[in-house]
């Protein structure tokens, strides 16, 4: 039996397999990468490294092994058919009989085009038979923590989402969180709802910046269409800008927080405050 964990190069799979790594022996472990060069450290320590591609279904054949237990992580290629990819995996991991396929998803209350491809992912996993788990990921602070530099330039916070709030926790939380289910027991057809254990909203993100680096940083509240103008006047596509201005309406409606406790349940322990993800975002 092998832990298999697509995508492992990316942000959210290479937590995973890192802390993997610190629950069970390295030769239980699969990586599933597009680019066999960025796992190579992975490969030194122990690590199966498999070469597939979502979008190349051939590359699946045989990958899985009966018993397997497989997290697909969710890919991030908006205009290419996110389900069909996703298919692929389902059904190379149903032709092969593994015990547990577990799919990074997003929060079932979310009502935004960001969750179509997530809907449409988790009824075609229901629909195989598979025994599952949904890990339905709420947002990253890092979405918001990761590039600073423009906010810091501006001193200000520019978003649609109005007086919203959401609960963010880091990536690590929700990859422990991943590691939890593929380690333990009892997971199979369950869903869990993630997210932070503490909601906030884009006027206290101003505040906690201000207080971090010591400057008037405020929040600038702007429409839908202006967030989107925003985006892609920093050189974002024009169809990604407007999924992520949607999801600024989004959280105004109150679809991305999260009061479940499903997170911190899993990990055991309390998620992320989002001032340590701003703290280490502006150590960078």
């Amino acid at each position: 039996m092998s832990i298999v964990v697509t995508g492992a190069t990316g942000h959210l799979g290479r937590l995973v397999v890192e802390q993997l790594l610190e629950k069970v022996p390295a030769e239980q472990v699969t990586a599933v990468v597009r680019t066999p060069e960025k796992a190579a450290d992975l490969a030194e320590r122990g690590v199966r490294v498999a070469v597939a591609d979502y979008n190349a279904p051939e590359t699946f054949d045989g990958l899985f092994a009966a018993g397997d237990k497989v997290l697909l992580v969710s890919g991030n290629e908006f205009d290419k058919g996110r389900v069909q990819q996703h298919q692929v995996v389902i059904d190379a991991a149903k032709a092969a009989g593994v015990a547990l396929l577990a799919y990074t998803s997003a929060p079932g209350s979310l009502k935004a085009a960001l969750a179509d491809d997530h809907r449409g992912t988790e009824e075609a996993l229901l629909t195989s038979g598979l025994p599952y788990t949904l890990l339905r990921n709420g947002w990253y602070h890092e979405n918001y923590t990761e590039n600073l530099a423009p906010t810091l330039e501006h001193r200000a916070v520019v978003h649609a989402a109005g007086a919203g709030r959401l609960s963010s926790a880091s990536r690590a939380d929700y990859a422990a969180a991943a590691v939890a289910v593929l380690t333990g027991e009892g997971h199979e057809n369950k869903t869990y709802e993630l997210g932070g254990d503490q909601a906030w909203g884009f006027a206290e993100f101003a505040a906690e910046l201000s207080r971090q680096t010591g400057e008037e940083i405020v929040y600038r509240e702007v429409s839908v269409e202006e967030f989107q103008a925003v985006l892609t006047g920093a050189g974002l596509p024009e169809a990604f800008a407007a999924i992520l201005a949607g999801v600024d309406a989004s959280i105004e409606k109150g679809e991305l927080v999260v009061d479940s406790g499903d997170l911190s349940r899993l990990t055991g322990r309390p998620t992320t405050p989002l001032a340590e993800a701003i703290s280490a975002g502006l150590k960078g």
